[in-house]
């Protein structure tokens, strides 16, 4: 799979998107960056925290907004898990995966 193509594949479908804004494009990068360190895995385990650096985003809230109305826009799939010693989990929408 072309590593590139989901990034690609994003700003097609959000062209016409009025809901997404620089900082949830912010996000998506960041996750994807985080993706593709961990060894392009999907999904992966992610702590809001380092996707924040990633982003650079200094306000929790602005991140969780961001990153849940990506996953209610359905770009990812988003699960919290609430503990802070466990990290979230993220889906990419792969032909080759299902939520």
């Amino acid at each position: 799979m072309d590593r590139s193509k989901p990034l690609s594949d994003f700003f097609t479908a959000i062209e016409k998107d009025g809901r997404i804004g620089t900082t949830h494009i912010s996000v998506y990068a960041a996750l994807l960056k985080y993706r593709l360190d961990k060894g392009f895995v999907n999904p992966i385990q992610v702590f809001g925290r380092d996707i924040m650096s990633i982003a650079k985003i200094a306000w929790p809230n602005t991140f969780y907004r961001c990153i849940n109305d990506l996953s209610n826009y359905g770009y990812i799939k988003y699960y919290p898990s609430y503990n802070r010693n466990e990290g979230s989990t993220v889906y990419f929408p792969d032909k080759n995966s299902d939520y």
